[in-house]
């Protein structure tokens, strides 16, 4: 088996050649699982059998959200297992949210204590932190962590007085609050104390900083951000405000020796952010998305693929000949441009999803993405080829143990034998 070291690629920083080694020792040893066959009587066999293979993108992920349902370590680990044999390599951990706080912090502990569903059973520990490096490093799999702010931190407020923006109404508090507040220098210094903290403990060269979605009426009823607006020179354009928060915070995070990656809609607001900063494209339909690609790699900043893979989203039927028919390269562009986009990546969020369901949910459906996101565009194969290689990989699941849904009447030998 002759393997390439094209995954390498996505280690930006020095001292990574060692896990770049183990992630390829993997990607050996799973060739070689998938060579083995097994006859109608039970025995196994293995071909004498020649493989030149490497990927088409460095960057294969599938992003869990952990914060709208708690996700158990269990579920977590499976996943990865699971990941592993369809030869994703990196776990984007959307570790908080809104809902709660599972991450239990050593510098900020009222951070889950308060913000957690539950400050015991709910939360992830350092230990399982550790546990979840682990087990994701010996399967070839990097893990992401994405602490998204300013918005989406209602949480992160609960065990963390001042941080959130005081929304009012009128002249007076309204005992709600928005998002991280921009205009105090106080939530610079938490930040800077928490992201030191986090950084430190996932130790991927690349750090998932968000910044989507921010709602900016809180920002504008608040009279010490009007007044923070108008100090500065941002008038009324609110999106110059968050573009103030991200550009600090994507700083912060490079003085600490991590390549940023934040949604796109940091670009969308023109912000001022290091050429190696990676952007994550969520939004749209294909035209869209496929503008934005051009647009963003036209402008020197490598791309991660995320909108056409939302398959927390179901459909009936065959819903994953949509995720297969993605072409991640078709969009207008030079080839120094394509050259830019580093991957894609399956996301799972969390809305209507927990451990009952991820599972049949993400498996075999996320295995279409990652057909795609190894293999060579040019020698694409149509869904109707692929159908019956996923049947079978289905049936591979199964014997392993993974929970993967069926993808059309029929039966799989032996298919309960590992659940």
């Amino acid at each position: 088996v002759t393997m390439h070291q094209k995954d390498c690629d996505g280690y930006p920083n020095e001292g990574s050649s060692e896990r770049c080694k183990e992630e390829m020792n993997v990607m050996w040893y799973l060739a070689i699982v998938q060579l083995v066959q097994q006859e109608e009587d039970g025995t196994y066999f293995i071909n004498k059998t020649e493989i030149e293979d490497f990927p088409s993108f460095q960057y294969r992920g599938i992003l869990l959200d952990t914060s709208r349902h708690f996700l158990p370590l269990k579920a977590i680990l499976n996943t990865l297992d699971a990941m592993a044999y369809s030869k994703f390599n990196v776990f984007h951990w959307h570790i908080v949210d809104d809902p709660s706080f599972p991450y239990q912090s050593r510098t900020f502990p009222d951070l889950s204590s308060k913000g957690a569903y539950h400050p015991m059973s709910h939360i992830y520990t350092q230990s399982d932190v550790r546990r979840v490096l682990t087990h994701a490093r010996l399967r070839g799999i990097r893990v992401i962590p994405e602490f998204d702010s300013p918005g989406h931190t209602q949480s992160w407020g609960k065990g963390t007085p001042n941080l959130l923006t005081p929304c009012y109404k009128g002249s007076s508090p309204s005992g709600t609050f928005g998002p991280i507040n921009p205009a105090s220098a106080l939530s610079y210094i938490f930040m800077s104390q928490f992201l030191k903290e986090v950084t430190s403990v996932f130790p991927d060269p690349y750090f998932h900083l968000g910044g989507d979605e921010v709602n900016f009426s809180c920002w504008q009823s608040n009279p010490d951000v009007r007044a923070f607006m108008q100090k500065m020179g941002f008038g009324k354009d609110y999106t110059k405000l968050e573009s103030f928060y991200m550009e600090n915070i994507v700083n912060i995070t490079s003085n600490l020796n991590k390549t940023s990656i934040v949604w796109q809609d940091v670009f969308d607001y023109h912000e001022r952010i290091p050429k190696d900063t990676i952007l994550h494209i969520w939004k749209g339909l294909p035209a869209q998305y496929k503008a934005e690609t051009s647009r963003m790699t036209k402008a020197g900043h490598r791309v991660l693929l995320g909108a056409p893979w939302y398959i927390n989203h179901i459909a009936y039927g065959q819903d994953w000949r949509i995720s297969y028919n993605v072409q991640p390269l078709n969009f207008s562009g030079t080839e120094e441009q394509k050259k830019l986009v580093i991957g894609g990546e399956v996301s799972m969020w969390g809305e209507y999803v927990d451990a009952t369901n991820l599972s049949p949910r993400l498996w075999p459906r996320a295995c279409a993405a990652a057909e795609r996101l190894w293999s060579d565009e040019s020698q694409t194969r149509s869904a109707e080829a692929a159908f019956p290689r996923l049947q079978a990989f289905r049936c591979s699941l199964l014997r392993r143990g993974v929970r993967a849904e069926p993808l059309s009447p029929g039966h799989c030998s032996d298919e309960y034998r590992g659940i």
